[in-house]
């Protein structure tokens, strides 16, 4: 397993982690998750994902339960949460970033995953309706108590990212050091233009979400949508609009065909892709199925596939390299 370095922290994540968005406690039963955990921890995975609006916080107690199950030393692993979108509640306050439901949301999660403390904490979305002094002093008062070790940010533009170290700066508060963007192929302005100068300015670190665009980067929905398949899920109908167009699909055939001059599944191409990137700190993978979740691990020993060449014929099919527009 690679380790890489989380931003300019100390500390390590490894290259690709395990994430329980829509997995956990929703479309797996709970020995598939415990069969998935084992699994990564077993090929060095250290970092495991969860929230607390996974599931409305199933997510996060299945996890907890396989962790302590697991009696894995607490320093071999690093877990997180994440705060915005609440766990179920609709009434003020239990959503959002308040102090009270930052606070509030950091207590529940650690019951749920039981554990002592979060090792990394994301602000789940940004929130227009909370100054960011509140937000940057409730964080790093979680720090201070020993809540949370790391804080972050998720789905923030480089703006909001950049407002927030401010503040840190003029209190001499502990600023946001990790960002968890979504990241592929066909979703890349984030990441590769929005963010560059928080790289080497701020040491900002990454841990990217949707390698495969939701599945659309394995090939599996380019022959309609199976039965089984996670877009088939009725809260997803935003993501199947986004995902199937005819453009993307069209793209995906031709990005299968580099990936069997490979002897690649597209799936590994795609996560060896975003891997190449040297500003993402660790690729968070989803899986329901251990054969999967094994193919995928397989990766990492695989990336010298990924030549100068290969990443030429590649974005010639992408065709969407983000570049700063000049009027």
């Amino acid at each position: 397993m690679e380790y890489r370095r989380l931003g300019n922290t100390g500390l390590q994540l490894s290259a690709v982690s395990l994430g329980s968005w829509l997995t956990f406690g929703n479309q797996i039963s709970d020995d598939v998750a415990q069969e998935l955990m084992h699994l990564a921890y077993d090929n060095g995975i250290n970092f495991f994902d969860n929230a607390e609006g996974y599931a409305a916080g199933k997510s996060e107690i299945v996890m907890g339960k396989i962790l302590k199950d697991s009696r894995w030393d607490r320093d071999s692993y690093v877990v997180s949460s994440k705060v915005f979108f609440g766990a179920g509640g609709t009434k003020p306050n239990q959503t959002g970033l308040s102090r009270k439901h930052i606070t509030e949301a950091c207590h529940a999660a650690l019951k749920r995953l039981q554990v002592e403390h979060l090792d990394l904490y994301f602000c789940h979305r940004h929130d227009p309706t909370t100054p960011v002094e509140e937000i940057v002093w409730s964080m790093h008062n979680l720090i201070q108590q020993g809540k949370i070790m790391y804080w972050g940010t998720s789905e923030w533009s480089a703006q909001q990212i950049t407002q927030a170290h401010m503040v840190a700066k003029q209190y001499h508060l502990i600023g946001p050091v990790m960002e968890q963007p979504q990241y592929n192929m066909f979703h890349r302005y984030r990441v590769e233009l929005d963010y560059a100068d928080l790289y080497t300015g701020l040491g900002l670190g990454t841990t990217i979400w949707s390698p495969l665009a939701s599945g659309l980067l394995t090939g599996k929905y380019s022959n309609g949508i199976p039965t089984d398949a996670r877009l088939q899920m009725n809260n997803l109908n935003w993501l199947k609009d986004l995902a199937l167009t005819d453009e993307k699909l069209n793209k995906v055939k031709s990005l299968q065909k580099i990936a069997d001059e490979l002897g690649l599944s597209l799936a590994q191409l795609s996560i060896m892709w975003c891997l190449k990137n040297k500003h993402v700190s660790t690729v968070i993978l989803g899986a329901s199925k251990a054969h999967q979740f094994k193919e995928n691990l397989a990766t990492l020993d695989l990336t010298e596939k990924l030549t100068a060449e290969v990443i030429e014929q590649i974005e010639t099919v992408l065709d969407n390299k983000p570049s700063l527009l000049v009027f």
